[in-house]
């Protein structure tokens, strides 16, 4: 018998090669990421018909089912998912070379995709607006989430960049801090520690304080504080955002601890006080990052050295002190 690579050179010698339109891939990966033929279309502006014949096309191309329908959903097969992971980057990799064109024209236009935590958002819009008015023909897509939400999109690569607190150790990033972001504990005006000096670390665990969600940013460098300085709190409810957390605190439940980015107008109204506590603030830093090695587009590459070149001095005249 004759060995593998010699039966048939033009079958076993050659890899199969996938006779695949950028067409069928765009179409592809509207499908994937909707999981719906109907959003898809709509999406696309082409008929529902033209869509299931790009699906179809592509199948064949590729010799493998892609989707599976049960009941009336889709899901991606496994040929599916890995064909997903493909396409993504080869629209990623498009828009890139998009890009890297308008460059050698000058920054006139191109797409922002920025994923900021719920705390830097009470400054992000400020500096995106100043941003946008430097480079108008840019178009800025925004998603405020949680932290958990930030390690997704730096997991999936699907945005320019995050701005965020300490970034995670365990993952292959380029961080770049721009600016300081002081954990303050509050209070309500008429609490009692409220015109105190140096309140010792020791005097706070008679007090109840109002937390982020496990998992927070702001949740694990408190615990991590208190924890170093050998203080244990009585935590009482869980908020899931700043806004939750500052209402509480007003209302009497207890004490808090947020960014002092997020005070500027219940210190300016005095609906809140901040504590002048032991070894306070917390202090942390504000980072730009995104993957290692990532290829930023020219419009991410502009908008990251404005951050670390101008975000700290454009926010520090609204910085309450």
């Amino acid at each position: 018998m004759l060995p593998i690579n010699m039966r048939c050179p033009y079958v076993y010698c050659h890899p199969l090669k996938m006779h695949v339109t950028l067409r069928q891939l765009q179409v592809f990966e509207s499908v994937a990421r909707n999981l719906s033929y109907t959003q898809a279309a709509q999406e696309l502006h082409l008929s529902q018909p033209a869509v299931s014949m790009q699906i179809k096309q592509l199948e064949e191309n590729v010799g493998l089912d892609l989707f599976e329908r049960l009941g009336k959903q889709i899901f991606l097969t496994e040929a599916g998912r890995e064909m997903h992971h493909y396409s993504r980057n080869i629209a990623q990799q498009l828009t890139e070379a998009g890009e890297v064109i308008e460059q050698l024209k000058g920054i006139k236009r191109g797409r922002l995709v920025i994923a900021v935590a719920g705390t830097a958002n009470y400054f992000a819009p400020r500096l995106l607006a100043v941003f946008s008015r430097q480079f108008e023909g840019v178009t800025v897509s925004l998603d405020v989430t949680n932290r958990a939400g930030l390690l997704q999109h730096l997991e999936d690569n699907d945005s320019d960049m995050v701005i965020m607190g300490m970034p995670p150790k365990n993952m292959e990033l380029d961080a770049a801090a721009f600016m300081d972001n002081p954990l303050v504990i509050i209070a309500p005006r008429d609490h009692e520690l409220a015109e105190a000096d140096n309140i010792p670390l020791s005097r706070l665990q008679q007090e109840t304080f109002v937390v982020r969600e496990q998992g927070s940013g702001t949740r694990i460098a408190m615990e991590r504080f208190f924890t170093e300085n050998g203080i244990s709190i009585t935590t009482g409810m869980e908020m899931s955002s700043n806004e939750a957390i500052k209402q509480a605190v007003e209302a009497g439940l207890g004490l808090g601890i947020v960014s002092l980015h997020t005070l500027e107008l219940e210190l300016e109204t005095q609906r809140l006080t901040v504590l002048n506590a032991e070894s306070f603030p917390i202090l942390r830093r504000w980072y730009v990052v995104h993957r290692q090695g990532k290829r930023l587009s020219p419009v991410a590459l502009a908008f990251k050295q404005f951050m670390l070149a101008e975000a700290s001095m454009l926010l520090h005249q609204n910085t309450p002190a």
